[in-house]
């Protein structure tokens, strides 16, 4: 997002600075890899080549919404073997020797790990190829008194969200079924009232849960 000045309507001798959003192709792995403490663009998407009715390019947007704590200085010896973690965000082609981040045996040795994450990104082209996001999320939790005796949850987020950005014409929630309503009067168990109550007849992949009791309740569940 940058600013730019535009004329005011109302008062034309008068200017005012606006918003602007300047799109920018990031063309290569290494102008797509984001250090842990680089700033990021506003919106960050991956955009196909096909287009909604709007004339916009379909796409999904990368979210994140937690990160990690300081990452092992890059001089230590180790930091190869964990070398995701120096980025927040990094974009690579997909490689069938790429499959993970890291390995398993890393934590055996270290100091010559069998997968450094660093290698992957080797500013080859990323443009009309298949592609990866490595996100590293996280975040730096610190002992308190208020730990004692449950930690506190509240306040603490940690993961990213893949939204669709221009991928479809509009709001597909509008042709998700609506809520149910039916009176006192009416069969809730009639599919013509409740059309939820047919859904084991007519939903293949809902589960069965068989009758259980458990220390004198029956068939109690959480949500």
């Amino acid at each position: 997002m940058t600013f730019q000045t535009a004329k005011i309507p109302w008062s034309p001798e008068n200017k005012r600075p606006q918003m602007r959003m300047v799109k920018k192709v990031l063309d290569t792995e290494d102008k797509a890899a984001f250090r842990l403490h680089d700033s990021m663009p506003r919106y960050i998407y991956f955009a196909a080549n096909s287009t909604n009715k709007w004339g916009h390019k379909r796409g999904y947007r990368i979210q994140i919404v937690s990160f990690s704590g300081d990452h092992l200085p890059e001089t230590d010896p180790m930091e190869r073997a964990i070398s995701w973690g120096r980025y927040k965000l990094a974009v690579t082609k997909r490689k069938e020797n790429e499959p993970f981040s890291t390995s398993v045996y890393n934590q055996m040795d270290p100091w010559t790990p069998s997968v450094a994450f660093a290698d992957f990104i080797n500013n080859e082209t990323i443009v009309n190829e298949d592609l990866v996001a490595w996100i590293t999320t996280g975040f730096l939790h610190i002992p308190h008194a208020e730990d004692m005796p449950n930690t506190v949850t509240l306040g603490n987020v940690v993961g990213f969200l893949l939204r669709p950005n221009n991928y479809f014409d509009d709001d597909p929630s509008m042709y998700s079924p609506d809520s149910v309503f039916f009176t006192g009067q009416q069969d809730p168990t009639s599919c013509s009232v409740n059309h939820l109550a047919c859904l084991s007849e007519i939903t293949s992949c809902l589960p069965n849960f068989p009758p259980f009791t458990y220390e004198g309740f029956q068939n109690q569940t959480m949500d």
